[in-house]
């Protein structure tokens, strides 16, 4: 597990499943901002990209996220669109409706972070967010992403056109957290 200061990120288990699906996928409003395809619901056994790991798939790291104190299952995070050659990839994340709000989101980037520089060996990890997405332009910028630019009406959401912000961060930019601060 790759911890930080309040989060630890794991592999996804089968009973994280459940949970996800009912508290975060199923949720219509959080699920149509979270993703860049129509809402659909996802039904118990689904094999829903979004829930079952696929260990084939290297462009892609998906993690459940739990606090520390306790193991609580409260989100979700990916590293995605990982390119080995030119040594990049995006970062995503989804807190359950109770985690959000307690600084989890900072922390859950911070360690996908470490994990794309560090473990990885990435140069550049980006995020795109709904311009009104404050929680994670928050959470991005408390690491060090700089917004990058603006795509203007990019997202289909809910009925209406968005913008997105795009965020990048360079491995020489990064300032990782202390040392122990991971196992």
């Amino acid at each position: 597990m790759l911890t930080g200061g309040k989060v630890g990120l794991r592999a996804r288990h089968e009973d994280d499943l459940p949970i996800l699906r009912t508290e975060l996928f199923n949720d219509v409003v959080n699920a149509a901002r979270a993703d860049g395809s129509p809402w659909r619901p996802i039904a118990p056994g689904s094999t829903d990209r979004r829930l079952v790991v696929d260990d084939n798939n290297q462009s892609v790291v998906p993690f459940s996220v739990v606090e520390l104190a306790g193991g609580t299952l409260v989100g979700t995070a990916t590293l995605w669109g990982i390119d080995n050659h030119h040594r990049s990839a995006h970062i995503g994340l989804g807190l359950l409706p109770a985690a959000r709000g307690k600084g989890y989101g900072t922390d859950v980037v911070s360690v996908l972070c470490y994990y794309g520089f560090a473990v990885r060996g990435l140069h550049r990890l980006q995020i795109e967010t709904l311009v009104d997405n404050a929680g994670m332009l928050r959470a991005a910028e408390r690491n060090g992403f700089v917004r990058e630019g603006v795509l203007r009406s990019s997202a289909w959401v809910l009925g209406e056109f968005l913008d997105e912000v795009l965020l990048g961060l360079l491995v020489e930019d990064w300032k990782p957290a202390a040392p122990d601060t991971r196992s």
